[in-house]
């Protein structure tokens, strides 16, 4: 029922999107309601939920990990896929950071069911941070801005990373049992709503100009990086759900934020747009192959 419920979100919102029966800028005000209500909701319910250990170092250390590479990559081989800075930085932004809530959640769910969930509720946290403080920076570098403070501002302020730290905080004081049914309601609505957007915003205009940085791109997010992250559970001995929800939200597509951010820096948005587009329905087929290899973890 997960999938069928995927399939018809998705495809209601790219009917809704190019028949015109929505506004264009229709999806922003879902995902105000994703980031100040539903997010937030989530991580209330998960959080406190979670029994801490050392198998969960992986699923936090991921999203870091992998921009890291992704970094690292792009400074040796950069230059070869493209030679323009701000290219180079629009596919850092997507290929480096994985949209590990508005498609994350929903297929992690429907694979994992909610002990994965409260798993991908961890990366999808760490990931938020990458994006606030390296994404951020690498935005504002590659558009040659010198408005590079408030970084932590942002972050603390963010409504979703707010909810984390009273998630983590709050139930060493007082219960959150109360409201429990409030927060699992409002939590309900991320699933449709986030599949929903996503809809509302694939476009495939042009992707032959950006075939190369695309593939390549796509390559690394949807192959090479649940990969990587496969072999370091392999490495380390981490098993069950921890291993299995972290290389699921590793495999997802590129994250939908920072290609906004990558195009509101003017860091080439047709390549951020179809990096998020072509990747999200890739990585419907990428994740069921990444979930059958890591079924033996």
């Amino acid at each position: 029922m997960n999938f069928v419920l995927i399939a018809v979100c998705l495809v209601a919102g790219l009917i809704l999107r190019s028949t015109g029966t929505l506004p264009e800028n229709a999806h922003k005000g879902i995902n105000a309601w994703i980031l100040y209500i539903a997010l937030p909701s989530m991580s209330l319910l998960y959080i406190p939920a979670i029994e801490w250990s050392t198998s969960l170092i992986l699923p936090a250390a991921m999203p870091v990990g992998l921009w890291l590479v992704a970094w690292t990559a792009l400074k040796f081989f950069g230059n070869r896929i493209s030679p323009d800075k701000q290219t180079q930085a629009a596919l850092l932004l997507t290929a480096g950071l994985g949209n590990t809530s508005f498609i994350g959640f929903p297929l992690t769910e429907a694979y994992l069911g909610h002990e994965g969930l409260r798993i991908a509720v961890i990366c999808d946290q760490v990931n938020f941070i990458v994006l606030s403080a390296f994404g951020v920076m690498t935005a504002l570098r590659a558009s040659h801005s010198t408005a590079q403070k408030g970084v932590l501002k942002t972050l603390v302020r963010f409504p979703p990373f707010a909810a984390f730290a009273l998630a983590l905080i709050l139930p060493r004081f007082v219960s959150l049992d109360p409201v429990v049914p409030l927060l699992t309601r409002l939590g309900n609505t991320l699933v449709p709503l986030a599949l929903f957007s996503v809809g509302l915003q694939i476009h495939f205009s042009e992707w032959k100009r950006e075939v190369k940085c695309l593939s390549a791109g796509l390559a690394y997010k949807l192959l090479i990086a649940p990969a990587l992250v496969f072999g370091a559970a392999l490495v380390f001995g981490v098993r069950g759900f921890p291993a299995r929800a972290s290389i699921l939200e590793a495999a997802m597509a590129p994250m939908i934020t920072s290609a906004i951010l990558a195009s509101e820096y003017k860091l080439n948005p047709r390549l951020a747009n179809l990096m998020v587009s072509v990747g999200t329905l890739i990585s419907l087929g990428t994740t069921a192959f990444w979930y059958l290899v890591s079924v033996g973890r």
